[in-house]
């Protein structure tokens, strides 16, 4: 409306060839404001197109590294699973070697049991020999193996010393060692079985014996020291 009344002022006041200027003048400004306008939303539509290539840009690189962030989480699973598995693997190798040692000990222990009594049964051949030769004792009941009071004796005689009656309570030792703790235990054992048979027999005399493959010098000092006969199947 006011580009009108424009116009016709124009037209009123400026001679036809003025007024066809002016007007021309006035188009070219009309003109030239909307290419202006129109450069700038060019301008924030470009702005506008390269962010969002930027965005997608960043969106691929997010979708990536959560793709490899996936594949990480898979691979960590994997090495779970293969670590799982290993352990299982390892439980039943464990198994299998405590089966295998509780095998062992059992047979190790009936080969023990066996070599045990083959040396018992031959020391009862030898022992009154070397008792009447080496300690002046005489083996009146010949030597067994028994149980008296719940104790397991593996020597067991009645004897005569210096024309006394006396018993003798004895006590199978493969090797026997100078080792403390080893030594207190033989000890206590037979001690334990000293006093189940004068548990049954009475105050009788009783003559302790260890009988062994081989006795260090130190334990045959620790047995003298105590009282014990100990006999080492060399003497036989």
């Amino acid at each position: 409306m006011k580009g009108k009344k424009i116009v016709k002022r124009i037209r009123e006041v400026f001679t036809p060839e003025q007024a066809e200027i002016l007007e021309e003048f006035f188009d070219f400004l009309d003109e030239l404001v909307k290419v202006h306008d129109f450069n700038e939303l060019k301008a924030i539509v470009k702005e506008l197109a390269e962010a969002q290539k930027n965005t997608e840009k960043k969106l691929e690189e997010l979708a990536e590294a959560q793709k490899n962030t996936e594949k990480k989480l898979e691979e960590l699973a994997e090495a779970q699973k293969n670590t799982e598995k290993k352990l299982e693997e390892l439980a039943e190798a464990q198994k299998r070697t405590q089966e295998d040692l509780r095998n062992l000990r059992k047979d190790y222990g009936g080969f023990t049991r066996t070599y045990s009594y083959a040396f018992e049964n031959e020391a009862y051949k030898y022992l009154p020999a070397v008792l009447k030769e080496k300690y002046q004792i005489e083996v009146i009941e010949k030597f067994i193996r028994t149980e008296i009071e719940e104790e397991e004796i593996n020597f067991f005689a009645c004897g005569r010393r210096n024309g006394k009656k006396i018993y003798i309570v004895g006590e199978a030792k493969i090797r026997f060692d100078d080792n403390k703790k080893d030594f207190e235990k033989t000890f206590r054992e037979l001690k334990r079985k000293v006093e189940a048979v004068k548990s049954k027999y009475g105050e009788v005399e009783i003559v302790k014996l260890i009988v062994t493959h081989f006795a260090k010098p130190r334990a045959l000092k620790l047995a003298q020291e105590k009282g014990i006969i100990v006999v080492q199947s060399f003497e036989w």
